[in-house]
């Protein structure tokens, strides 16, 4: 006692009382935290633009998808997990044991016993962290068990597995929604085109100008080699025999095939309804019908390839270490907050001696 006497005021209030207090904590009171650990890693498979789905759709290998890591993280540590968890395995008791010391329970001290509370509680018993280079997850749960340390991770992971499954199923959903609308629209624009062609024939009276062309050409050619033939017949004679009862004849079929060439002529070009007038308009209705049945054979090429791609998952989450069942407690690491404490005291007793005789010195 008189050792303790002779120690000063601040040196028994800045180190031994606090760390007396320390070892009666962590010695005595404090309860055994145990921690459990699991790994997982979340990928999708890589896209390949191959169809106009382009990065929706895809087929081959897998890679990592940071992204939807992050995503499983935020939902470890959302209210939306605990209610989960509340709900089936009641981790309020689990945290709120009689067995736990009353300054590590939930609402031990303040008796707050709201689900906010139960939040903030939860947060800091759940740590999810991020290699960035790996893409591992490391999913750690603490609690005053090794049971519910490791029930707790086991169902976490089961539920970030459901969440992917979910967003599987949404994506599912979006790829054969966006692809079957696109194939509705695309069967719109093939029978509006074709419908829009066959219009024209029937008012325009023509089936494909570019070969009705060929064939009057054709026939054109034809009546220009009778014509020269005849013309040829008649000058020859005319050269022999002028007064040739063939003459006439010769000179009325002349003035036939003239007529005919120049009426032929008339249907393919020169006139509002030549082949020619009418090619224009039907080319340009012929390139939209070409161009929509084209579209229509590419959605429905991605619709089959979404079809096929919903039959598989779009993101895995492998587990890569399962959840550990651990056999000792790992925490609260006794000696270390023992010694923090100490050395905490230490430091402010001499910061406090320090300034104590700077000002009795100052005074003097």
């Amino acid at each position: 006692m008189a050792k303790f006497r002779r120690l000063s005021p601040i040196f028994l209030c800045t180190v031994v009382l606090p760390t007396a207090i320390s070892i009666s904590y962590f010695g005595i009171i404090s309860s055994d935290v145990y921690v459990s650990e699991s790994r997982f890693v979340v990928r999708s498979p890589d896209r390949q633009t191959s169809t106009p789905l382009g990065m929706i759709l895809g087929s081959a290998g897998f890679s990592r998808s940071q992204d939807d890591s992050y995503t499983v993280q935020d939902f470890i540590l959302s209210r939306d997990a605990l209610k989960n968890l509340e709900k089936n395995d009641d981790i309020e008791n689990a945290y709120s044991s009689s067995r736990v010391d009353v300054f590590s329970r939930f609402s031990g001290i303040l008796p707050d016993r709201s689900f906010e509370a139960l939040f903030r509680y939860y947060q800091n018993k759940v740590s999810v962290q991020i290699d960035s280079t790996s893409s591992i997850t490391t999913l750690s749960t603490r609690a005053f068990t090794a049971t519910d340390a490791y029930r707790i991770n086991e169902k976490l992971l089961e539920m970030s597995e459901s969440l992917v499954n979910q967003l599987n199923s949404r994506a599912r959903q979006d790829m054969i929604q966006f692809a079957s609308a696109e194939v509705e629209v695309a069967e719109a624009k093939a029978k509006t085109a074709a419908l829009a062609l066959s219009t024209y024939r029937n008012e325009k009276g023509v089936i494909d100008p570019e070969r009705q062309s060929t064939i009057q050409l054709q026939q054109i050619a034809r009546l220009q080699d009778e014509l020269v033939e005849s013309k040829t017949s008649l000058n020859q004679i005319k050269l022999l025999t002028k007064d040739n009862p063939q003459i006439s004849a010769l000179e009325n079929r002349i003035s036939t095939l003239q007529s005919e060439i120049t009426a032929q002529s008339a249907t393919v070009a020169g006139g509002d309804r030549s082949l020619a007038q009418k090619a224009a308009e039907y080319q340009r209705l012929s390139l939209e019908r070409d161009f929509a049945d084209k579209q229509l054979a590419v959605a429905l090429a991605s619709l089959e390839q979404a079809h096929n791609d919903a039959q598989r998952k779009q993101l895995y989450l492998e587990r890569v270490v399962q959840p550990s069942k651990p056999d000792i407690a790992v925490e609260p690491r006794r000696m270390r907050g023992i010694l923090a404490t100490l050395i905490v005291g230490l430091v402010a007793w001499g910061v406090l001696t320090i300034l104590i005789a700077g000002i009795k010195e100052h005074r003097d």
